[in-house]
């Protein structure tokens, strides 16, 4: 008997989903837990495998349509069966607070008058199936558009106008699509996938969260050297060293002597978490994803600096997994890369602070009583003033950069690899 596999829900606040590829066909012959298709959500790709051996009757979206959790994506049963799964029917809203009524199903004359009032709607709306594509594509309700073509039937300029796109054509004779304002031309790109989960996080951040920023610079000038020594024992391990790590190690060594630093709010409740998962910002083309490095105070230096990459590397590629991006306790995202000095990054909610390092620079500089160039990283924190004060910040920012200007600190003494 045909079976309706619908998208499940993925994890915890996935609502839905794209779909990125398929990697079945109509007709295709599966196995359980088979890999049926990749779908994006919440800032990972992911691979929904099959609940049941079977042959493909019927694929219900296309690559690059969004699939909301509940919504049928295939339909699996034996070869040769007919896809005929049970048809989802329009019912009027009747909720309430305490639930839902059932409504009797039309009978009679008020049935037949419904279903002829349907299909006369439907005869209003004439369109080619180009046109009805290209009105789906650029997410315009055609049965809102007026049509100038015959007898009202809608063209595709008809769409174009309707989403802001027409087609001027220059001296030349040469159509050209193009979208524009009142203002002038312009782009239109979808809200989707990272940047609509970044959006909404941002969002929720700042409708939230009370932010306060306070900006530091630290002499790095020790820590660097330390790096360069260290650059070649890393370089046969195959990792790539940077600053990163070192600065990691430095925040968990802070951490645990401001331990309301690595805390959230729930409630009327503040959580102070006794793990350090490090969240570390990773900018990809399609937009900023968090990946978070567990258990970051029992890993070294090198273990760190691995990691780190590894997570980098899935994230620009889209195959980290959900759990790599959930569990942080606190984040640091590096402008430093780009060029930036100082910036007001804004916190990963629910997590209570972020940290921003800068760009390091050579600078010259007072010292004992002598101008030396030094090395000076730009470093900055946000964090919730709901939790935390301007006072507590700025202890643990003090000692955060006693640490990383004296990196014997950071280690108590032991090697740092």
């Amino acid at each position: 008997m045909a079976y309706e596999f619908k998208f499940p829900d993925v994890g915890e606040g996935i609502h839905e989903g794209e779909i990125v590829k398929w990697k079945v066909k109509v007709g295709d012959k599966v196995e359980a837990d088979q890999p049926l298709v990749e779908i994006e959500t919440d800032k990972a790709v992911v691979d929904i495998p099959s609940p049941k051996a079977g042959t493909i009757l019927k694929i219900n979206h296309k690559e690059g349509e969004t699939i909301n959790v509940g919504e049928v994506l295939v339909v699996i049963g034996e070869e040769g069966e007919k896809a005929e799964g049970k048809k989802e029917q329009k019912v009027p809203y009747t909720g309430s607070v305490v639930g839902f009524l059932e409504e009797a199903p039309e009978e009679g004359e008020k049935a037949e008058k419904r279903v002829s009032i349907k299909k006369e709607a439907a005869k209003r709306v004439m369109a080619t199936p180009a046109v009805r594509i290209l009105a789906a594509k650029l997410n315009i309700d055609i049965n809102s558009v007026v049509g100038t073509g015959p007898e009202g039937r809608i063209t595709e300029e008809d769409i174009k106008k309707a989403s802001g796109t027409e087609e001027k054509e220059e001296k030349t004779g040469i159509k050209i699509a193009r979208k524009y304002d009142m203002w002038g031309y312009i782009d239109r790109m979808p809200l989707k996938g990272v940047r609509k989960t970044v959006s909404a996080r941002m969002y929720e951040a700042h409708a939230t969260v009370v932010p306060i920023t306070n900006f530091y610079d630290a002499d790095v000038t020790e820590l660097s050297e330390l790096r360069e020594k260290e650059k070649k024992a890393a370089e046969k391990k195959g990792v790539h060293l940077t600053f990163l790590p070192y600065i990691i190690k430095a925040v968990i060594k802070a951490l645990g002597k401001h331990p309301i630093i690595n805390s959230s709010l729930e409630g009327e409740e503040i959580i102070i978490k006794k793990y350090y998962n490090i969240g570390v910002a990773v900018d990809t083309p399609d937009g900023l994803i968090a990946p978070v490095v567990k258990g970051a105070d029992k890993k070294d230096i090198f273990e760190l600096a691995k990691e780190i990459s590894i997570l980098a590397e899935k994230a620009r590629d889209r195959k980290l997994d959900l759990m790599d991006l959930k569990g942080g306790s606190f984040s640091i995202t590096n402008l430093g890369s780009v060029g930036v000095k100082y910036f007001t990054p804004m916190v990963n909610y629910p997590e209570s602070c972020i940290l921003g390092p800068g760009r390091i620079e050579d600078k010259a500089v007072a010292r004992e009583g002598k101008v030396a160039v030094r090395k000076i990283l730009p470093i900055v924190i946000t964090y919730d003033h709901r939790i935390i004060d301007g006072a507590e910040a700025a202890r643990f920012m003090n000692d955060l950069i006693s640490y990383l200007e004296n990196p014997e600190m950071i280690f108590d003494g032991e090697k740092s690899q």
